[in-house]
């Protein structure tokens, strides 16, 4: 008896087997209107990772479809519905260098701000993604001085600005916290835009359950554990108390 539902197990176990890898060997070669199909589908069920994987079947099995130019965009605004914002670019990098013609290519750009811009919800964390989204921005002006995206842009642009700044302040005092003034007040001076009125700038404040944890930019909450002693940085400088560090 034993011996028999072995069989029966080892027989069910093949036959799934079998009819998992004829379900895989299904997969390929199919026209492109399936595998784009099949691409909505997977972004209205929320899979977008699956979409992923049918765009490589389409561009793989049907490089010259005219389906392609679409899908491409639709996984871009795809990822960037859901937060991805560097998969977003990605797609909106392929779309730009292979389809795109004069005025599809301004959308693109405009969208490839967006991104940049929608993926910094913490300016104090990361200079190098601000720098680059102000740099593009100020290329899109340039490029597109009449697009109907350009008050878009020019808005993003003045807080990233702003953004910028206010990073540089962070860096100011974290300088003036090891007693090196002269450095906080080159990011102090950093001030690029004259238009700007910055002593009416207000400063953002940090939510409350990100600041018991980070402080303020300016101090932390575990600085009263820290002894009033100077830093190591300005224990090995030369001391002159007649001028500034």
């Amino acid at each position: 008896m034993q011996n028999r539902l072995n069989l029966f197990f080892f027989f069910i176990s093949t036959l799934l087997l079998f009819s998992g890898c004829s379900k895989d060997v299904e997969e390929y070669n199919k026209p492109a209107i399936y595998w784009y199909g099949k691409i909505i589908s997977s972004i209205s069920d929320g899979n977008i990772d699956k979409a992923d994987d049918y765009y490589s079947s389409l561009q793989g099995e049907h490089i010259g479809s005219p389906l392609l130019p679409e899908a491409t965009m639709i996984l871009a605004i795809a990822h960037m519905y859901e937060e991805e914002y560097l998969l977003s670019e990605h797609f909106l990098d392929e779309y730009i260098k292979r389809y795109a013609n004069e005025n599809e290519r301004e959308f693109a750009e405009f969208l490839k701000i967006k991104a940049k811009y929608l993926s910094l919800p913490n300016p104090r964390r990361d200079q190098v993604l601000i720098n680059d989204a102000i740099k593009a921005a100020e290329a899109f002006k340039r490029n597109y001085p009449t697009s109907d995206y350009y008050a878009l842009v020019d808005s993003m642009l003045t807080k990233l600005y702003l953004s910028e700044a206010a990073l540089n302040e962070t860096i100011a005092s974290l300088y003036d916290r090891v007693d090196k003034y002269k450095s906080a007040q080159y990011y102090r001076d950093i001030k690029p835009e004259p238009w700007i009125n910055w002593e009416e700038i207000d400063k953002a404040n940090s939510p409350w359950y990100r600041e018991w944890f980070e402080g303020d930019g300016t101090a932390s909450w575990y600085g009263f554990m820290i002894p009033e002693t100077q830093s190591v940085v300005s224990r090995n400088s030369i001391q002159d108390n007649n001028s500034t560090k």
